[in-house]
């Protein structure tokens, strides 16, 4: 791969990387994503993902490259009650990073009704763990995910682990996520490709394995792929976090052929074992 490094807001830097190759489809991972900070810095998030969306459309249109496959949120949804959500649940963002790509989601569609540039959106739940061959896994500067923060604990490098909130309506107190494997999700993007390179029109697909697991039943997965204790405090809530998000498949199933293979125990352990080889990340490497 040829690996061009610049700014997605950047039209001159998006034309001369479009204009190098004559592309069929672009994959658009780029964006800002944490939602405590998308709280606190909406604007960050308004001009990095919508305005760098409105910036690559341009060039797309540009260029002619009329396919797009979209990484989405489950954030666009909010904060549901009726479980699983399927994609005709009316979205409706708790915070500015899902209210970022909900409007990159309607950015895409009314760029297809005017100069056909067809789109997949798929809207990730949770994702996390490694490559079978721990060669890539998550290296976050600052950390923000669940389990590679809950990993920390029993590598050693955080002596305890903070859960935010213990009071949400759950059967355990803590929030409820759905988690899928990071090869899972990459097989998603090759089945997008694909739907669309045989002339399907534009569609939205929620990425989740309709299994939901508590932030307290993480740690007790966690400790027994370790085989260590992994102690825990609770903390007040983050604003803009739903307390429970579990996604139906069904239609990535039906319509994409995706289903997710791995569970939550080889998530963990392909993750365990990335960051026994990487426990301070790439950096650690040099």
């Amino acid at each position: 791969a040829i690996f061009h490094q610049g700014d997605i807001r950047d039209l001159d830097f998006l034309d001369t990387v479009f204009a190098s190759e004559n592309f069929d489809a672009c994959v658009h991972f780029a964006a800002c994503s944490l939602v405590p900070e998308s709280m606190e810095k909406p604007f960050k998030y308004f001009d990095n993902n919508v305005y760098g969306m409105l910036c690559l459309l341009e060039t797309l249109k540009k260029h002619q490259t009329k396919m797009i496959v979209f990484s989405s949120s489950a954030a666009v949804y909010g904060d549901k009650k009726k479980m699983p959500i399927t994609e005709e649940d009316i979205p409706s963002p708790t915070n500015p990073y899902g209210e970022s790509k909900l409007i990159m989601e309607k950015m895409m569609k009314w760029a297809d009704m005017a100069y056909g540039i067809r789109y997949v959106s798929l809207r990730y739940f949770n994702v996390a763990g490694a490559a079978s061959d721990q060669s890539v896994g998550e290296d976050h500067r600052p950390e923000t995910h669940l389990i590679p923060i809950v990993l920390q604990v029993p590598l050693g490098i955080r002596k305890n682990l903070v859960i935010y909130g213990n009071d949400y309506d759950t059967e355990d107190g803590t929030c409820i996520r759905d988690y899928i494997h990071v090869e899972d999700l990459a097989k998603a993007h090759l089945k997008g490709l694909d739907y669309l390179a045989s002339g399907n029109p534009s569609d939205v697909f929620n990425l989740g394995s309709r299994k939901g697991f508590s932030n307290l039943e993480i740690v007790k997965t966690a400790s027994d792929v370790t085989g260590r204790e992994i102690e825990y405090t609770f903390g007040p809530r983050r604003p803009g976090d739903p307390a429970r998000l579990i996604a139906s498949n069904h239609k990535a199933k039906e319509i994409l052929g995706w289903i997710p293979e791995k569970g939550l125990d080889e998530i963990i352990r392909s993750a365990w074992e990335f960051h026994q080889k990487h426990p301070h990340g790439y950096e650690g490497d040099n």
